[in-house]
């Protein structure tokens, strides 16, 4: 049997998008954010992004 690895987020991502069945330029616009973020954070995990870093993301895309 092969081990089974977690899905990556933007993976996760896709999944639901699809599973709702939005456009693909949605689901491409989606990913172009999620990837912003992804990368604000210095690839941090998810599970380790809080409020505060959401926060500042948003501000730092509203200053830009």
């Amino acid at each position: 049997m092969t081990e089974q690895h977690p899905k990556r987020l933007l993976d996760q991502v896709r999944g639901a998008i699809r599973l709702k069945r939005y456009s693909i330029r949605t689901e491409k616009v989606y990913v172009g954010w999620t990837t912003c973020f992804i990368l604000f954070h210095d690839k941090r995990h998810a599970s380790d992004v809080g409020h505060a870093e959401i926060e500042a993301c948003l501000t730092g895309l509203d200053v830009e």
